[in-house]
């Protein structure tokens, strides 16, 4: 199983859409800022989960996260942003 999941970080007002097959340790990875020049290592602030998905292998879920990191899927996205 897979899941593809958005991150968002009030402070900054930023979107992270990513995909793994652990998203309890990805989560945790994102968190501590273990990804030295990733996305969200870059900014300051707490990243929450906003969205999340499973899908059933790795192939799809790349699909997916793809479709909405495109314009339609971020508008997607932004309706999950709390407010």
């Amino acid at each position: 199983m897979y899941y593809i999941y958005a991150l968002y970080n009030k402070k900054h007002n930023k979107i992270y859409i990513g995909q793994t097959d652990n998203l309890e340790v990805r989560l945790m990875l994102h968190k501590e800022k273990t990804f030295k020049g990733s996305y969200t290592f870059r900014f300051d602030g707490e990243w929450i989960l906003i969205y999340k998905e499973e899908i059933g292998n790795r192939q799809k879920a790349l699909v997916r996260e793809k479709q909405l990191k495109s314009f339609r899927g971020r508008e997607f996205i932004k309706q999950h942003i709390p407010l």
